[in-house]
């Protein structure tokens, strides 16, 4: 889990790679001896081969000299020129003169530099000396005069040539070789960094499984080692914490018997649920009680009755499971309680029987031959309506359910049912996409270090026949009938209009479960944020902790998809989902919304404090930020503040507020 954002210190993104840095250094220094000895070597035989064509001139004039004073008549200057004819055309000189004493020229052969298969910019570079040599012509005693000798240096710089050449072929060769032998070998002994460096990111992400498997030297092995014994130990510690925390939090919030929440737990919940003012949810209460348990605990000890408890709160769990957003808890004894979001009471009676039939086989079954009955008493929810009424009216229905020697549900003040039944809420959300009737509606996210909003949550509302409905009142119908993907791709079409048309005004929409789950909506979805390019880096997308819990595969795929494309991820509503922090390390999120349920009246609640505390703990040592959700007093902002939260919602800190575009047709 990592922030979208590089954890790498951006001032090191252009800084060159130890083994680059070796290997310009290494290279340059073998680099620049190989130079200096090419440069030595052509220096040398530069000048070997001046001197040789310098003796060259100097043999040849003293050969002519001799010839001329000895063998030939050098008075005669017809056999004078016959012998320079003879000794120049061997084609080795450039010119052969005969002096007399006068300086006058008595015989002589001379030519141009002819152009050669030498280059004229290395014959320029070379610029090899031609030294005129001279040798005296004489007659017994007398002086006749002198020979001057210029040899022709065609050949010496094509030798020069050759051996330029071969110096550089060879030079290239050994670099060469050398450099990507240096390369192999520094390749080889710093393999170990790369590894290093990739598990050191993942460390700042808080990753502690990146493992380094590669050996090099015996300095480098022990600093691998050495790393991955911190990751091993970072990672436990996370574990550690993180169990320590669930386990509290199970204490605190958990039934030791049944594994539901604990009465307290419940009824926290529960009052966030039905008294949060854009978040209260109209559904159902349902209390059910085992009749005549105190008896089944005397007769069969407490092992027995617990084990009846436990197989009663599977039916409960079960019954849970099937009604997106429900929740149950234990009350006391054999009592349970359920809230079923969304229901309509005349649904929830029969789902009620069904419940209190199945529970009465049960209970007949393990607690045979006693007589057993179940009763369970219903109350639904209405606006202005408080916690403590909810649960006072489906106390006395079921007092009034337990009057019957049958098991019986009973529905408390069915007179005041809501007048939308199931069918006219299927019109009412079908014509409201149909026609496109969903507006946004913006809360901001504020926190304590900055003045502008960290981003604002888009909040859907469709009209209705009585108005305009919030999210609440609408969105479990919408699951229930199918409709909940219509509506989110609805939602995802108007949000990203606002993004473009506000950039600086980052936005957070949640997805449903059913979009979640859908492969469909998910290409879709993110073949729209592709196309909305830079600006959907300012949407944080949310995805509850239910959702995470059973759709775990799809989750995993489209938040890796978000983080590929930069799009910050939330868990949103957690700590709901009774799910163990270590889910944390296989998804790459942003941040953790908290749920309202446990901000409800933080600031008297010690146990949800210790949780939230520990939350924000873990999650900063995890690069997570943790915003909390329904935040509706000072006293809660301040326990918050006070508690490090990176951001909070709610009606103390902001009301929603429309949003613009306007939906099409209104």
């Amino acid at each position: 889990m990592a922030d979208t954002h590089s954890v790498i210190d951006p001032t090191q993104s252009g800084a060159a790679t130890l083994r680059a840095i070796l290997l310009l250094f290494t290279g340059s220094l073998l680099m620049l001896v190989l130079v200096a000895g090419f440069i030595t070597s052509y220096g040398y035989f530069r000048t070997y081969v001046s001197e040789q064509l310098a003796g060259h001139a100097h043999d040849g004039a003293t050969a002519v000299g001799l010839s001329l004073s000895n063998a030939i008549d050098a008075r005669d200057p017809v056999a004078a020129s016959s012998l320079i004819d003879a000794v120049f055309d061997s084609g080795r000189y450039l010119s052969v003169r005969y002096l007399n004493h006068q300086g006058t020229e008595v015989a002589g052969r001379a030519m141009s530099r002819s152009r050669s298969s030498v280059p004229d910019w290395f014959r320029s570079v070379a610029n090899l000396k031609l030294p005129v040599a001279e040798a005296e012509v004489v007659r017994g005693w007398s002086r006749l005069g002198k020979v001057q000798v210029v040899s022709n240096p065609g050949r010496a710089y094509k030798d020069l040539w050759r051996i330029t050449i071969g110096l550089i072929a060879s030079t290239a060769i050994i670099g060469g070789v050398g450099l990507f032998v240096l390369f192999l070998l520094l390749k080889r002994t710093l393999r170990p960094l790369r590894a290093l460096e990739l598990q050191a990111q993942a460390l700042g992400q808080r990753n502690f499984r990146q493992r380094v498997a590669v050996q090099s030297t015996r300095e480098l092995n022990q600093v691998t080692a050495a790393m991955n014994q911190m990751a091993d130990d970072l990672g436990q510690l996370f574990e550690g914490q993180a169990k320590l925390i669930q386990h509290l939090r199970r204490i605190n919030s958990e039934d030791p018997v049944t594994g539901l929440s604990s009465r307290s737990a419940f009824d926290q919940r529960l009052k966030a649920e039905v008294e949060s003012e854009e978040k209260a949810a109209p559904g159902v209460l349902i209390l059910v009680r085992l009749s005549d348990f105190a008896s089944y605990n005397q007769a069969y000890g407490r092992s027995e009755a617990d084990r009846v408890l436990l197989r009663a709160a599977e039916v409960v769990n079960e019954f849970v499971r099937t009604h997106t957003g429900s929740f149950a808890g234990r009350r006391a004894g054999a009592e349970f309680s359920i809230f079923v979001p969304g229901a309509l009471p005349a649904d929830a009676s029969i789902w009620c029987k069904e419940l209190v039939r199945e529970l009465d086989g049960l209970y007949a079954d393990l607690a045979a031959p006693l007589d057993t009955t179940v009763h369970a008493g219903l109350a639904h929810t209405a606006e202005g309506r408080g916690v403590q009424e909810v649960l006072a009216a489906a106390d006395e229905a079921l007092r009034l359910a337990q009057e019957s020697e049958e098991s019986d549900c009973y529905m408390a003040e069915a007179d005041k049912e809501g007048h939308h039944n199931l069918e006219s809420w299927r019109v009412i959300i079908s014509q409201a996409i149909r026609d496109q009737k969903l507006s946004l509606w913006l809360q901001p996210m504020v926190s304590e270090q900055q003045t502008q909003p960290l981003y604002h949550q888009v909040l859907s509302r469709i009209e209705g026949p009585e108005g305009m409905l919030k999210a609440a009142a609408f969105i479990h119908m919408a699951e229930r009938f199918g409709l909940i993907t219509d509506i989110d791709r609805l939602l995802i079409q108007r949000v990203l209009i606002c993004l473009a048309e506000h950039p600086d005004r980052p936005l957070a929409v949640s997805l449903g479960s059913a979009s979640v789950a859908s492969e469909e909506f998910r290409k879709e979805f993110l073949a729209q944020l592709e196309a909305a390019g830079p600006a959907a880096g300012h949407l944080w997308v949310g995805i509850s902790e239910h959702i995470i819990h059973h759709h775990r595969t799809a989750v995993g795929l489209l938040v890796r998809a978000l983080v590929r494309l930069g799009v910050p991820v939330l868990v949103d509503r957690f700590g709901v989902g009774g799910l163990p922090f270590s889910y944390l390390r296989n998804l790459s999120v942003q941040a953790l919304r908290i749920d309202n349920s446990f901000i409800h009246d933080i600031d008297t609640h010690e146990e949800n404090r210790f949780y939230l505390e520990s939350v924000v703990s873990i999650a900063h040592s995890r690069g997570v930020k943790v915003f909390a959700a329904g935040v509706e007093t000072a006293a809660e902002y301040s326990v918050l503040c006070k508690l490090g939260i990176d951001g909070a919602m709610g009606y103390h800190l902001g009301r929603p507020f429309a949003a613009d575009p306007q939906p099409t047709g209104e």
